[in-house]
């Protein structure tokens, strides 16, 4: 069930499944809380799992059109705040990783753990600037126009393999609910976001996890990282792309629940 809490006069609606240690999980771009629903599933027998929908995105409200990347961290530690969550591991794919990193950045005390997939640190941080603008422009000139016109285009970029037209269609819906006053501040401030100087700062256990396939996010991408996070343990999912939840939920669960079991053992 789609809960809302008012986080700094911005309505946040998110979904919480299940009880235990709190494992926070924060979308992509083109996306909102949906994107989970089969972590939401898998991993609630052993974390109470909190999916978020971004400013802007699902059931969330507007940000303003200057909101950046520090603004959405703030979102981010102000959800936890309302909903009581102490020290949750903090997840993301694709912008949501990028988002994780920002979080650490600003609020370095509130995550237990991050978990980083298909992760860039800012593309700012991992893009040369020719394929920066080469992203931002399409994707602005995208927003612009009804979705009908531009989802289809994204999807090979999204998957390495098959995918049952059942996860596929869910994807596509979750684009076609996109909206430019959600879509527009997220893709300036991913685009200016340079993370590499939070990298080496970071002391939490984190888990780098890529698909060996992904022509978004490489794993170039995914070597820098773990190179520059002391932290850092590297997984690869084989033949998997960049919405790796999605196309591989039951190898990309496994991944995590490991990474989280270990690290739920050693805090307690």
């Amino acid at each position: 069930m789609v809960e809302q809490v008012d986080v700094d006069g911005l309505t946040i609606a998110y979904e919480r499944a299940g009880d235990g240690p709190p494992l926070m999980l924060l979308h992509g771009g083109f996306s909102d809380h949906r994107a989970w629903r089969r972590q939401l599933e898998s991993l609630s027998d052993a974390w109470s799992v909190v999916a978020w929908d971004a400013p802007g995105c699902g059931g969330s409200s507007d940000p303003p059109a200057t909101f950046g990347l520090g603004d959405y961290a703030d979102c981010v530690a102000g959800l936890a705040a309302a909903l009581g969550l102490e020290r949750p591991h903090l997840g993301g794919l694709s912008f949501g990783a990028g988002l994780a990193l920002a979080v650490y950045e600003r609020h370095p005390q509130l995550p237990c753990s991050l978990v980083l997939a298909g992760a860039y640190a800012g593309w700012g941080g991992s893009l040369t600037p020719e394929e920066v603008e080469a992203r931002l422009s399409r994707a602005v000139a995208d927003a612009e126009k009804p979705p009908e016109q531009w989802v289809e285009s994204y999807l090979p970029t999204f998957f390495a393999g098959e995918v049952a037209q059942a996860d596929v269609d869910e994807v596509v819906a979750m684009m076609l609910d996109t909206r430019p006053a959600g879509m527009l501040p997220m893709l300036h401030a991913f685009a200016e976001a340079d993370l590499r100087p939070t990298l080496p700062r970071i002391a939490v256990p984190t888990l780098l996890l890529y698909g060996e396939a992904d022509v978004r996010s490489s794993l170039a991408v995914a070597g820098e990282l773990h190179a520059a996070i002391p932290t850092s343990q590297l997984a690869v999912l084989p033949g998997v792309g960049h919405a790796s939840n999605v196309e591989a939920p039951e190898a990309f669960d496994a991944q995590v629940r490991r990474f989280l079991l270990d690290v739920d053992a050693t805090a307690g």
